[in-house]
Parts: C-alpha cells; structure tokens; sequence
C-alpha cells in the first residue's frame, strides 16, 4: 500500500456544562470509550495515544457502551437511533440498527448475559425502552416517569432489576423479565443524574443534581441508607462508578471534586480535588481495573491517584472542538506537532508518543486560523480575535508581550529568513520585522486570501480571490510591487514554497494545483488535477520532490513534482470532515487534521 495509517491522537470527549457525560468500559478491562460529536472513540487505558474511532452515525453520539461479552458496542445518538457494532474488527461491521426512542438518548444498559438491552432518553411518546438485542422485540416497559430519563442500569445477575433515574426528582424500580414497573423511590430533591448497580448486583446507588447519594437493596430495591448523611458533595453530583469488588465507589460533581466512599460505613475515603476554574467540574468517572477515571468539563481526563488526592497520576488533554491548522516543529531530532482548535486552543504532540500539553497561559480568544514556526524557534500564529501571536517553542507558554494587534482580521500568516513575517488581513498586507509592523499594504485593488514569503526572504507572493498572484520584492522593511504577477485559474485557496525555494505550490478553487519554478521566474512547472471539489490546503515535503493537498471533497492526495501522473490518494482520511491541516514529519510521514479534533499519521511509500 502507498499509504498506512501510522497514528490516531484522538480527540477528547465534547462536554456541555450541566449535562453528564457517559463514559464507557470494555469488560476485559483494556479499554475506555466516549463520543464526540458524531464519533465514538475507543482508547487503551493504559496507553491512550492507541485510540480507534467509530463514524458510522448520521448524528450527533450522546454515549457508548461495550456489551458484557466485550464483543460489541451499543452507540445512540440524538435522532434516537442505536446502532449495535462489532468490535473485534477493524471495519466495526454494523449488527443491528434500531430506533427504541424519538428523541435524544442519555444512557443505555445491558443484561449480563448480552441479549437485553435498556435504552432511555429524551423520546416524544415514551421515555425509555427494554428490547432484544437481536430482533429489536420489547421485553417490557420503562415507565413511572413524567420527564425524561437520565440514566439506566440493568442489575448484573438473575433476578434481573431496572432502575431509571429521571429529571422529576424520582427514580423507577422495574422488575423482569418482561420488565414491569414496581415502585417509584422519591428520596432526591434534585434531577437524578445517574443511578448504578453494584457489580455483584446486592445494591444499587443513585445521585443527584443536589449533591445527594442513595444507596437501595439491589433486588427489592429498599433504601439501605446514603453517603455522607445529608449531602455527598457540595455541587450536583453527575456520575457514580462502583470498584470491581462493590465494596467502593467514585462520584463525580459540578463542585470540582471526585470522592471515593467506602460504601458499607457510608463515609468517604479520599476526596480527589481537581482545581478550582469553571473547567474543572467534574461530569463523568469509570472505575476500571486499578485505574479511576473522572472527566472534566474541558474535555481533560484525569487519571486519580488514591496516594495523592490532589494531583492525578496523568491528564489525557487533546481538543475537543475542531481543529483548524496544524504545522510541525523538530529540534534535537525529535519532531512536535502543533495545532491550533476553533476555541482558540493551541496543543503541541510528541509525534512518537503521543504525549501532549497545551502552551499555557492567556492566548488567543478565537479560532485560529494559520500557524507557523520561525528560525528564531517561535511558533507564529493567527486568529480571528484580531492578533498575530509569537510564542516561544522551548518556553511553551504565551509571552503577554508577544502579540500584535492586526486593524483587521488575519487569514493567513507566514515566516521566513532575517526575523520577517507576512499577514494577510481582511483587505490589508503587513509585512512585521522582528515582531514589529514594519510595512503595511492598504487599499488593495484585489482581495488577499494568502500570502507566504520565499525562505530567502527576498520575494513574497499574495495570492488573491482573483486568480492572480502578486509578487513584490522585498527591499528593507519595504514591499516594493514590481508589476511582476502569476495567474491561476481560479481564487488562490492556499499556496506554498518548497522548504529549498525552488518552487511555489499554489492550489485553486476550480481543483487545480499548479507548481512554479522560482528560477525561470515562476515559469509552470507542472499542473497536478485529481481533487473533485474545492482543495483548502497544502504542505511540501521535506524532500522538496512531493507536496500534499487536501479539498472539501475529503481526499488527501501526495502529488510528485516531476511527474504529475504519479499520485497518492488517501480516501477518507477523517471521515467525517475535510481536512483542515496538513504537515510533514519526514518525506514519509505525513499528518492530517480536522473538524473531527483528532490528529492522524500516514506512512506514505513512493
């Protein structure tokens, strides 16, 4: 094969704040699961840079579970839909489909035996459904609820229980199979968010959004008594997970804590203190194996510690919204990857690894829309807040003093040789010199879309939606237009020197992309068509014999310059969305990012 995938960093979990986030287990104990947007991610808790993701949903995914057996996953989305999914194959072949509810779905649960299925939600005539998982046919009722279900749990051994915590304060009691409803328990003042069975089914525990825990009989469904007397938490509490022995559990809450209860003496054990920003609630936990995972309302998931309450063992951090440009940085032989999100957030990977932080500190407020990095080792970045940013590579954290305010917003950015950086602003030019505007280009008879500079630093090249390429030579902290222009065919989308300056990439909106030679004064070296729909963006190789672009039509393709017969397409590389990022690690390793929020490796072979 031309190309292989080498690399999934995948994207965190999308949160909403008030609203509880699912997080699944595999019954082997390997792996985690969670879903944004409209994929499900699948990650191995002990190395979670081995991710997999699931994109067979037509809508928005609100949670995931792995059947008891381990050999499937249950998936529902907005629509009401659930889709039952293999997960012993890469494909994830697709079992069965149903639609139980009309409406969002908050939760599903399984019987032990992986036959039964219990799914609730947000639905129009009914709130919940118990069904088989095999031909879809009901096996009882969920009822007792006049709002919707948050939460379902199905007691792990015979005599099967039901238990469904809804947003009317109450929780429903079900006997079955068939299922029927036996008896409302009305101890919450609050929403109940999340109700569990213990795993040898002898209790089960419920929490609220007014920070109480419940603990019941798990076959007759009898209080047994609650954690922490009057309140368990000072927020509202959004998820419980019990240990593999039922003798603890962990609860997760909007007051930025996670506590773990010894259940029998109703008492906490260990209060997990997770900061102390907005950001930092805590709405989601999975006690797997040894390790107790809590989710935060960033997207980080915390790794907790028993022996060091206040610090987790690792946080996974990533993106959760789209990311949008992404460029890659080496030194001492070891290559980062940097990408910058539609929220403004900027992370940089261990391209090895996967290992990622984000730059720390005030940044950019919005998206940002094109990043570079500079012989000076900074990494030079635009943003729709209306600022150029320089940010040291080594230091990894923002300068206050680094930002130059733009009078209009930039759309593209670029750095070469001698300290000189390029913006093209809406309307406008501006040449910075050392981190200062040294030049600006107003009253523009074309509208800029893309500028670079030639690594030389002596000519750069704006590209607008006209077609037409201007090249002005650059001349101290002047851009001096020579009259010189090259014409495309369409509006310039993105374009690009090679790394050595002997040529100028330039992809357009009518699908072309067309390389010139700098020495033969941007005479056309090759025209290179494949893409269907308009391409976005482009990358050389560090071999200056290969460049890569990507269009809306959600194909990458790695074109030869030389030759513009030979080509690599990669087929749905994210897919979901186009690709909004492309860089090269080595001539072999190509990178790809998009609206998906996750980052992925190609072994490309010539």
């Amino acid at each position: 094969m031309p190309f292989e995938p080498k690399h999934v960093f995948a994207s965190l979990p999308q949160m909403e704040r008030g609203v509880a986030k699912v997080i699944g287990g595999d019954p082997k104990g390997k792996n985690f699961l969670y879903t944004n947007g409209k994929c499900v991610i699948i990650r191995n808790i002990e190395n979670p840079a081995i991710a997999d993701i699931y994109t067979e949903h037509a809508h928005q995914v609100t949670v995931a579970k792995y059947a008891p057996s381990g050999f499937y996953i249950v998936s529902g989305d907005t629509s009401g839909k659930i889709r039952i999914w293999d997960t012993t194959q890469k494909e994830h072949l697709l079992k069965y489909e149903y639609t139980p509810i009309s409406g969002t779905i908050k939760d599903i649960a399984w019987t032990e035996d992986s036959k039964r299925l219990a799914v609730v939600g947000d639905g129009r005539e009914k709130f919940g459904a118990v069904f088989l998982w095999d031909s879809g046919s009901s096996v009882g009722d969920i009822s007792g609820h006049c709002k919707y279900i948050n939460s379902v749990d199905i007691r792990q051994k015979r005599p099967y229980r039901l238990a469904a915590a809804s947003d009317d304060t109450c929780v429903s009691f079900s006997e079955g199979p068939p299922f029927k409803f036996k008896f409302t328990l009305r101890e919450h003042s609050k929403f109940v968010n999340c109700v569990r069975f213990s795993p040898d089914g002898e209790h089960f525990a419920t929490a609220c959004a007014g920070g109480q825990i419940f603990i019941y009989n798990g076959k007759t469904g009898e209080a047994a008594g609650s954690l922490g007397g009057e309140k368990a938490h000072s927020g509202g509490i959004y998820a419980i997970s019990w240990s593999p022995d039922s003798s603890q559990l962990i609860s997760a809450s909007g007051d930025k804590t996670v506590k773990l209860w010894d259940v029998g003496a109703g008492t906490a054990v260990t209060t997990f203190n997770l900061g102390t920003d907005v950001s930092d609630q805590q709405l989601g936990c999975l006690w797997q194996n040894d390790h107790l995972l809590s989710i935060s309302l960033s997207g980080y998931i915390n790794y907790l510690d028993k022996n060091n309450p206040n610090r987790p063992i690792r946080t996974i951090k990533g993106h959760s919204k789209s990311i949008q440009c992404l460029t890659v940085h080496k030194s001492d032989g070891q290559s980062h990857i940097y990408s910058g999100s539609h929220d403004g957030h900027i992370n940089y990977w261990d391209a090895d690894t996967g290992e990622n932080d984000c730059i720390s500190g005030k940044g950019h407020s919005n998206q940002v829309s094109k990043m570079v990095t500079n012989e000076a080792g900074e990494l030079v970045t635009c943003s729709m807040d209306d600022t150029l940013r320089f940010t040291n590579i080594n230091k990894k954290e923002y300068s206050a003093s680094d930002v130059v305010k733009m009078d209009f917003q930039p759309k593209s950015v670029s750095a070469a040789s001698g300290g000189l950086s390029l913006a093209v602003c809406i309307g406008q030019v501006v040449l910075l010199k050392d981190k200062k505007k040294v030049f600006t280009l107003d009253n523009l008879n074309f509208e800029a879309e893309v500028g670079v500079i030639h690594p030389g630093g002596a000519t750069a090249a704006v590209g607008g939606a006209d077609g037409i390429i201007q090249l002005y030579s650059i001349q101290g902290n002047t851009l001096k237009d020579d009259g010189k222009t090259i014409n495309v065919s369409g509006t310039i989308t993105d374009m690009a020197y090679s790394n050595d300056g002997a040529y100028l990439a330039v992809i357009d909106e009518k699908k072309a992309a067309t390389v010139f030679s700098v020495a033969d004064s941007y005479a056309v070296k090759n025209s290179f068509y494949g893409h269907h729909a308009r391409p976005v963006t482009l990358a050389w190789s560090p071999d200056n014999e290969h460049f890569a672009t990507s269009g809306m039509d959600m194909l990458v393709y790695v074109w030869t310059v030389a030759d513009s017969d030979k080509r690599i397409k990669i087929p749905d590389t994210h897919r979901l969305h186009h690709v909004s990022g492309l860089a090269w690690i080595d001539e072999h390793t190509l990178v790809t990012t998009s609206h998906d929020a996750s980052i992925k490796q190609w072994t490309i072979t010539y």
